[in-house]
């Protein structure tokens, strides 16, 4: 009796729960590249350097303008390097492991598919021998006291694009370390408050928080790699888009406008309208506060829904970019992972059909899920029009 209750309440749920009229404004809540800032135009790209040489004295100056753009909206110290580099944010970090990993041992984090692809990289491409790993499933974040940040170099990501966790903070890093820290800070950076004086080598690329396009890279170095850079020479053949350093001494050029390749000029002009709406938008509390709100969202419509719950366990580690949720329905929790996979396909479709949400199945590797972009350039009203054709699609899927 109690089962045909429960079936006849659904059924009065189903009947009840109306499609919505109101769409999102905007679909594109996907994690990368993610969604243009609003009141983007392509006309704002007019005045794009095209069919010019990136290294004639007007375009190098755009691409300066960028460097110095970034370091003043983000508050990166004044000591620090940065440059812009070919192959988005997986060829900055690569480059950072390839030229300056090998001196000394490395502890690596891993939680979701990025810190893993690190790993990868670093014991069967540069096959390191003193590598310690600190992994956790998706969802939760190994434990960051167990790391010796005061001896040994450390890779981690700051958000896990893939899983929804972030590190809360950088207060686990030691202030007085001798090895350098490689962060990935590419879903994070422009979202969220990094500490600087904990970091060494920062990575990211245009085409995640901003959203900007792909095929480019930021590398942001502090005193500590640099000196890495000119005092240590790695024993293995670096690729030329690799190769920082020249004679012994690092390559500054790069860090002034000088590409290692051929940038696009259209790219760039796009990535300066990005970091001028940012800095009209209030500049870095701006970003993070929109990117919150964002987030904020979400969470209320969690706290009112049944059926689906963040990915990341703990509260203080739930990304406001890359929102990643599971559901948690018996009868979707009770399926095998195959099946689930195929529900949420479904799901993602038919919100795909509707023009309501663009790609937020949740990664291939990570659990079957969904997975929202939160960043800055998403508007809040556009999420809470999401969250209701969420609860009316899981009412047919369901």
């Amino acid at each position: 009796m109690k089962s045909a209750n429960c079936a006849l309440f659904h059924e009065l749920i189903v009947i009840s729960m109306q499609k919505p009229l109101v769409k999102p404004a905007n679909p594109r809540f996907s994690s990368g590249p993610t969604s243009k800032r609003p009141g983007w135009e392509l006309s704002n790209l007019s005045t794009a350097s095209l069919g010019r040489s990136h290294r004639a004295k007007g375009p190098k100056a755009r691409l300066q303008k960028i460097i110095e753009d970034s370091s003043r909206l983000l508050g990166i110290p004044d000591d620090y390097l940065l440059g812009i580099v070919p192959a988005s944010d997986t060829g900055a970090f690569e480059m950072a492991l390839w030229t300056m990993l090998g001196q000394r041992g490395v502890d690596v984090l891993t939680w979701e598919s990025f810190g893993e692809g690190w790993l990868s990289d670093i014991r069967n491409q540069l096959k390191l021998e003193d590598v310690r790993v600190f992994s956790s499933a998706y969802g939760s974040l190994p434990n960051l006291g167990d790391v010796d940040s005061a001896t040994r170099d450390i890779i981690f990501t700051w958000n896990g694009t893939t899983s929804g966790v972030k590190v809360p903070n950088a207060d686990w890093i030691s202030s007085r370390r001798q090895g350098l820290t490689f962060c990935d800070a590419t879903s994070a950076i422009f979202a969220m408050d990094l500490q600087w004086s904990k970091l060494d080598v920062i990575t990211w690329s245009w085409q995640k928080v901003l959203g900007g396009e792909a095929a480019h890279g930021m590398l942001c170095l502090s005193p500590q790699a640099v000196a890495r850079l000119e005092s240590y020479t790695p024993k293995w053949p670096l690729p030329k888009i690799f190769r920082l350093v020249k004679d012994g001494k690092l390559n500054r050029d790069i860090f002034a406008g000088s590409t290692i390749n051929t940038p696009s000029m259209l790219a760039v002009e796009d990535q300066l309208d990005a970091l001028a709406w940012a800095n009209e938008s209030g500049g870095l509390p701006g970003l993070i506060n929109r990117s919150t709100d964002n987030l904020n969202v979400i969470s209320t419509w969690i706290s009112k829904t049944d059926w689906v719950e963040f990915l990341a366990e703990d509260p203080t580690t739930v990304s406001n970019t890359s929102i990643c949720l599971k559901i948690t329905d018996p009868w979707f929790t009770g399926q095998d992972e195959s099946q689930q996979r195929t529900i949420i396909k479904n799901l993602t479709g038919i919100l795909e059909d509707e023009g309501v949400a663009f790609d937020i199945n949740g990664y291939r590797d990570a659990p079957p899920g969904i997975r929202i972009w939160g960043g800055a350039t998403v508007e809040a009203s556009d999420l809470q029009a999401l969250t209701g054709w969420l609860s009316w699609v899981w009412t047919q899927i369901r």
